[in-house]
């Protein structure tokens, strides 16, 4: 699946009609390079989750919770660290466990870490100022 996006706002809209597919346990893996879309695609989802949460991108806390929607929300991004080991220390597996959804943006910064039923999504900005999401499978790693 890949669509087009033609604005930060549809962008945001992909993501809220994401989140009423999504149920508890599901793992979600944002992929692209700054500014290709991920939080705002993020931002849709907590809001399609029923949240009122103010979402910003974790770059320095690695991880925000949301409890306010119809799931929990555990939204982590990766692009600040440099090892797997620092994502383990904050409780990764536990989170994983919860009866919630974890979104992961720069989640391809360590593939390891993810389930195997998590979904990739990859977004990239095209000269346009569109942006592309292509569902895929996840990297390779080692």
């Amino acid at each position: 699946m890949t669509i087009t996006l033609p604005t930060p706002e549809a962008t945001h809209d992909w993501g809220r009609e994401l989140a009423e597919s999504l149920k508890a346990g599901d793992v979600v893996a944002f992929c692209g390079h700054l500014g290709a879309g991920k939080t705002q695609a993020t931002k849709g989802l907590v809001v399609g989750m029923g949240s009122v949460a103010d979402v910003t991108s974790p770059t320095f806390t690695l991880v925000h919770e949301y409890f306010d929607g119809r799931l929990p929300l555990f939204h982590f991004d990766f692009y600040r660290m440099d090892e797997a080991a620092q994502v383990l220390t904050v409780g990764w597996d536990d989170i994983l466990d919860e009866p919630g959804v974890v979104i992961v943006e720069w989640a391809d910064l360590f593939p390891e870490l993810l389930p195997e039923h998590a979904r990739w999504f990859y977004f990239e900005s095209l000269p346009t100022g569109e942006r592309r999401v292509k569902e895929g499978p996840a990297p390779a790693h080692d």
